[in-house]
């Protein structure tokens, strides 16, 4: 039995000596470069493939059973003149053994100098493209003897494998560099460039951590742009799962080009990243992202990946500076009147959304000393469909306004004001003003035309208090939509030191000019904070009752003050007509009937009064006012004319009734008697509307009536002592109309 194991271990022995000895001389004279022609006509008739190999190739059989190529080339067969690929070196070996196991345990894969040229040209074909496509085979003729297949027999498909566990890998590592890859489209001018791409794992085993680093340059040609990026971390996989993991990633780069303006954006990355295609999710945990100064933290979750995918997630940007952010990424923000507005930014939110649009739900932001609470986002992004639904504790918006500008005609009329004012002195005594002729409004464009019919707003907005022109507006409702060049603002209201106000309105940008139409309602609204220009005192105060409703035409002030058309009824009341006495106009309207000079110098007094009412018919920019009426103590006040809103400028004839009012008359010289009770004082108004009530004068043609009537009344007084009873009553009513006429 020892002689016998003895002499089966020498023929064991002896056998590994010849298989060895075998694949030596296999492996050392047999030479696979005297093979190129045959492989690649292998590569050619296979895979439709030119493969042009200028390198030697070396080999090697066992234990590993290794390749190594270097210099080839790769292009399809249909255009083997532009080749696709080109290849430095490429070398990589599997153990013989561990593939009789259905494992493949591989030793360092290396790739040198891997140039991929993917070129579509204007005709949209690929250099590519072909290639994999075996070639064209006729069916063998069937032998006589071989019986028909049956048709009950189901036909071998060319793309089944029997079904068995999947093939294990083992690679000790992989390493691309000196790579880079190019794509150019000709039907679409485009252009990417991957660069530098340098390519390095550790070992690759399904089921453990694999170390991973990559590098590379990025750029395109629209835009221009160029990229460097940096990605490391540790992959994880599992085939039969098909989960696969990407732990501890670290992006890091910078981006330069025509979108940034010059600048440059630094930006990275970091987290855990899952992709579980079994369960159709995948997640991105642990978010840390900086762009800038911009830092942010959050995560990702994405689900039915296998149709529109579903994503969702949080988001929470710390306090930044926005304007220098923006500006250090290209974006050129307009001029505002605060230079510090936007500076304070900050962000936290829910994301949910998917590839049709992306909402901010949950949010809370924090802008300039402004907090808001609610959802922003697009709904619809080929639509540009945008949403908002948000409440806010303060907001000024005087601080995001453009600078304030004054064109010449601002100017012009600014002059033409400022004389008016300075020569009409306050006591009334001075010729009666000119009317204004210089324009009030600004002929720039105001609205965005080509933005407004493209776009798509639903937008909910309510504030604590708003600031807008300098006033604290509270508890403001704003409620619009737009969609198809037609914005509707279906509410706005608020209130402003105690009075309040309300509206709605629309702008049609449908057509080639824009039209507008507003209706509003004010109550118990202060008008002085709205009539206080240029430094200049309100010419009125009051408490305003508004029912108005206008519409106009155009997109400049100019052109919508010039085709404005409306009605409005007002009534204005516990008001005064700032450094304006009626009282003393009317007093020295009673020295000059009374022939006497007044004394006492005159005064700048306000006149208050209860309440000032009418209405109002707009008509190209000219408001026309018939029924003019206010309630003076111990006077009544009314009268008729225009306001015309393209110069802002007045026109009106007033009257004033003294109503038996016993007061002291500022003026020995216009002391009231009994004749001057029930009789109607006329007064001319006219100038610009800063100068308010001080525009007004007594109209000189109609006190003379005033004397004419008053004179005849006293020859009718002294007829009546003269005649006493000595004639009919009916001759001296016609002696009375006589003399009043």
């Amino acid at each position: 039995m020892k002689a016998l194991g003895k002499i089966l271990g020498l023929f064991f022995l002896g056998l590994l000596l010849i298989i060895v000895a075998l694949l030596f001389a296999l492996t050392h004279l047999f030479d696979p470069n005297d093979y190129k022609d045959e492989i690649r006509q292998i590569a050619h008739d296979k895979a439709n493939l030119d493969l042009q190999l200028k390198g030697d190739i070396g080999w090697s059989l066992f234990p590993w059973l290794g390749l190594e190529l270097t210099d080839a080339t790769l292009a399809s067969a249909d255009t083997p003149d532009k080749p696709f690929a080109d290849l430095r070196l490429i070398g990589l070996s599997v153990r013989v053994m561990p593939l009789l196991r259905k494992e493949v345990q591989m030793s360092d894969i290396r790739i040198d100098g891997l140039n991929l040229n993917l070129q579509r040209n204007d005709k949209g074909h690929g250099n590519w493209e072909g290639v994999g496509r075996p070639a064209e085979t006729t069916v063998a003729q069937q032998s006589p003897g071989e019986p028909a297949p049956s048709e009950d027999t189901p036909a071998e498909q060319p793309g089944e494998k029997p079904a068995g566990q999947p093939l294990k890998l083992d690679i000790d590592s992989l390493s691309l560099s000196n790579s880079r890859i190019d794509y150019s489209d000709a039907q679409k001018g485009q252009q990417f460039t991957l660069e530098n791409i340098e390519l390095k794992t550790g070992a690759i085993r399904e089921g453990a951590s694999i170390p991973l680093t990559l590098s590379a340059f990025f750029g395109t040609n629209q835009p221009v742009l160029r990229a460097r990026s940096e990605v490391e971390g540790q992959l994880r996989f599992d085939r039969a799962l098909k989960r696969y993991q990407f732990e501890d990633l670290k992006l890091a780069g910078e981006v330069s080009g025509e979108p940034l303006k010059g600048k440059t954006l630094n930006f990275s990355a970091q987290g855990q990243l899952l992709v579980d295609l079994a369960a159709n999710i995948a997640e991105w945990n642990s978010l840390k992202l900086s762009a800038n100064q911009l830092r942010a933290l959050g995560e990702l979750k994405a689900r039915e990946l296998d149709k529109d995918a579903k994503l969702s997630g949080g988001l929470s940007i710390a306090p930044l500076n926005l304007r220098e952010f923006l500006d250090g990424i290209g974006v050129e923000l307009p001029k505002t009147r605060d230079a510090n507005s936007l500076n304070q930014f900050e962000l936290v939110s829910r994301l949910n959304g998917s590839s049709n649009g992306m909402m901010l739900e949950d949010l809370t932001l924090k802008l300039d000393g402004s907090t808001f609470t609610g959802s922003l986002g697009v709904a619809d992004f080929a639509r540009q469909a945008l949403r908002a639904d948000l409440k806010g504790d303060t907001l000024n918006l005087d601080g995001y306004l453009p600078p304030e500008t004054k064109d010449k005609a601002a100017a012009a009329r600014q002059a033409e004001v400022k004389d008016s004012i300075s020569s009409a002195g306050k006591d009334g005594s001075t010729p009666l003003p000119n009317a204004p002729t210089q324009q009030a409004w600004s002929d720039d464009k105001v609205l965005p035309v080509d933005q407004l019919r493209k776009l798509d707003l639903q937008l909910a907005l309510s504030l604590g208090q708003l600031t807008f022109d300098q006033q604290p507006f509270t508890d403001v409702t704003l409620k619009a939509n737009g969609r198809g060049g037609l914005i509707t603002l279906q509410e706005v209201r608020g209130k402003l030191q105690g009075g309040s106000f309300s509206g709605n309105g629309r702008i049609d940008v449908r057509q080639a000019e824009p039209m507008l139409s507003v209706e509003k309602r004010l109550s118990r609204m202060p008008v002085e904070p709205f009539l206080k220009k240029d430094g200049q005192p309100a010419p009125i105060r009051g408490l305003l009752d508004l029912d108005a409703k206008f519409n106009t035409r155009g997109n400049s002030q100019k052109a919508w003050v010039e085709a404005l058309n409306g009605t409005a009824s007002f009534v204005l009341n516990d008001g005064v007509l700032v450094d304006a006495n009626l009282e003393q106009q009317l007093c020295r309207g009673i020295a000059t009937l009374n022939r006497k000079a007044m004394s006492n110098p005159p005064t700048g007094k306000d006149t208050p009064f209860r309440e000032l009412k009418g209405s109002l018919s707009v008509r190209n920019g000219v408001a026309h006012n018939p029924d003019m009426k206010a309630q003076i103590p111990g006077l009544a006040v009314s009268g008729k004319g225009d306001l015309d809103l393209r110069v802002l400028g007045i026109d009106y004839q007033v009257g004033i009734t003294i109503e038996g009012d016993q007061r002291e008359m500022p003026d020995p010289a216009c002391q009231v008697n009994e004749r001057y009770v029930g009789i109607e004082w006329p007064l001319r108004c006219r100038g610009p509307l800063e100068l308010g009530a001080k525009a007004c004068r007594l109209d000189q043609d109609g006190l003379g009536k005033i004397a004419a009537r008053l004179a005849g009344n006293k020859l009718t007084e002294k007829l009546e002592e003269k005649l006493g009873d000595k004639v009919s009553p009916e001759l001296k009513d016609a002696l009375k109309g006589l003399f009043n006429r």
